[in-house]
């Protein structure tokens, strides 16, 4: 009998901290603006700063309706009718896709002389008097965009100002709402880039020339895991920065996925079959190229906040996005395992197709084990193509018919790439081919051609041996039924014995036969 195939789990795209690097060049829907110096602007993304430094995702959850205690002017300027613009805005984004229109409450801009020193001028939002709903005019218009803000001196050394507004993408030019934060002038360009090269990948370049001013940006941003790899860094001990890394990839794995549940900075929503998920285009860009392509590419979805995913589920969706996410793929009871297999081979994710659990068997109480606990990507793990044909084989262990799943199996899983499956499949219907074609003879004749070509190639026992057996039990009962035969055509044998000194009547007469013969001869 044929072993069974090994299932092997294919390797995780080699470029995954290479691409949000590739992001921060070209920086694909970015939402926010860090300006240095007052004049040297570098584009960045909400997700990827916010999962890496506590300060960015308290600064980027603030709220930027600024309220002044000493100037009347800007009192009641509160949080409830910046939710409202927010909704308002959300709204016109929805209904007019490419056509990017801003409702919002209206502020204008008042100078307040009281909190200003002499010859400074320093800016205020004032509520506007009218009905508060008015629309976004756009920069290239010359108009004045949307603007919320506040100051941030008092609250850290390393801002001293965020504010939203209308600014031009820089890589479709078209405008669009942006946080632009205003550095600490004391912040250099270059160590800059380097810090934020680290809150996107979790690396510190050991080549890096200005180590100190690096540790400086740190320090202003409390990145205390980078400024301790600046100092293993300068005392020679950079080995010891590997682990650091390792820390900064579990915390950030463990933000994202509480960004994924709550929706936090989410800029798309995927709109299902049975509901919607709020995700990140930065993160999904920078691990998948099919969302790169859809994104960064000529396509509608690049300039809309929804996209439609027909024949989807929110199960199947929230385990590709942690799979995109995090690198890690986990089960649960209610993912059914072929959609996610046909999920992942539509966006073009061998490994998730690999990876693909064993919720199916669980369903069935198949498999009596609680769902497993998350997989790493790597390749020394047992994938759960694997986990799925042990779910199998323990079903068949405990006497339930599998034969029928495999059929039904075989030709989805051919259909969505799942090779490694379709091959295990293909083992089990040949190897228990007489089984399989006495219990489904339909289904086996509705499989496609090659499918059946296979079958007969590859069936076990083969065909050669079982017309050898038939061969060989022919012969052996032709060769019983001769034996029987030529026993029975042989003549009856009777035999007789008996014991002459047992019989007393028998010998008087032999006495007497004996003494006649002996008197005669002499």
């Amino acid at each position: 009998k044929p072993p069974p195939p090994i299932i092997i789990v294919p390797d995780p795209p080699s470029n995954n901290e290479e691409r949000p690097a590739h992001l921060l060049e070209d920086p694909l829907c970015a939402d926010v603006i860090l300006v240095l110096q007052e004049k040297i602007k570098i584009y960045a993304h909400k997700i990827y700063l916010s999962t890496s430094s506590s300060k960015f995702y308290d600064l980027f959850l603030m709220d930027l309706s600024e309220e002044d205690q000493q100037s009347t002017a800007g009192h009641g300027f509160g949080v409830a009718v910046t939710a409202a613009a927010e909704r308002m805005l959300h709204q016109e984004e929805r209904h007019h896709g490419r056509d990017f229109l801003l409702r919002a409450a209206s502020f204008d801009i008042c100078e307040s002389a009281e909190e200003a020193g002499p010859g400074q001028r320093k800016p205020c939002l004032r509520a506007s008097t009218s009905d508060g709903i008015l629309r976004g005019n756009r920069y290239e218009n010359g108009e004045r965009g949307l603007r919320r803000g506040r100051n941030l001196s008092s609250w850290s050394r390393a801002f001293t100002s965020i504010q939203e507004e209308m600014a031009e993408d820089p890589l479709t030019y078209k405008s669009k709402l942006m946080v632009v934060v205003k550095m600490d002038a004391s912040i250099q360009p270059g160590p800059f880039r380097a810090v934020l090269k680290y809150l996107y990948t979790g690396e510190l370049d050991e080549n890096e020339r200005d180590l100190m001013h690096i540790a400086h940006i740190a320090e202003l941003l409390e990145v205390f895991d980078l400024r301790m790899m600046v100092a293993n860094i300068l005392n020679n001990e950079a080995f010891m920065n590997q682990e650091i890394t390792k820390a900064f990839h579990v915390r950030r794995t463990n933000r994202v996925k509480e960004c994924l549940a709550k929706g936090t900075f989410s800029d798309v929503t995927f709109v299902l079959d049975d509901g919607a998920i709020s995700a990140h285009k930065p993160l999904l860009i920078s691990s998948c190229d099919w969302m790169a392509a859809m994104f960064g590419g000529p396509f509608v979805e690049s300039s809309t906040n929804e996209v439609a995913l027909p024949h989807t589920s929110k199960s199947c969706m929230r385990a590709v996005l942690e799979y995109l996410y995090t690198g890690q793929f986990s089960s649960s009871p209610d993912l059914d395992d072929m959609k996610l297999i046909i999920l992942a081979n539509r966006l073009c994710l061998p490994h998730l197709v690999a990876l693909t659990g064993e919720s199916r068997w669980l369903q069935h109480g198949w498999v009596a084990a609680t769902p497993p606990s998350p997989t790493p990507l790597t390749p020394c793990v047992p994938c759960a193509e694997q986990y799925t044909v042990t779910g199998l084989m323990e079903a068949a262990q405990m006497m339930v018919d599998i034969d029928g799943d495999v059929l039904v199996f075989l030709e989805l899983a051919q259909f969505h790439c799942a090779y490694q499956l379709a091959d295990w499949c293909l083992h089990h219907i040949c190897t228990n081919y007489n089984n399989v074609c006495r219990k489904f003879p339909r289904d086996m004749k509705a499989m496609s051609g090659e499918n059946q070509e296979y079958f007969e190639k590859h069936r076990w026992p083969p065909v050669w041996y079982l017309k050898e057996e038939d061969h060989y039990q022919r012969a052996k009962k032709e060769r019983e039924k001769e034996d029987y035969l030529h026993l029975k055509r042989q003549p009856k044998r009777r035999w007789l014995f008996w014991n002459a000194s047992s019989s007393p009547s028998s010998s008087p007469s032999s006495s007497a036969a004996t003494a006649s013969s002996s008197s005669s001869s002499s």
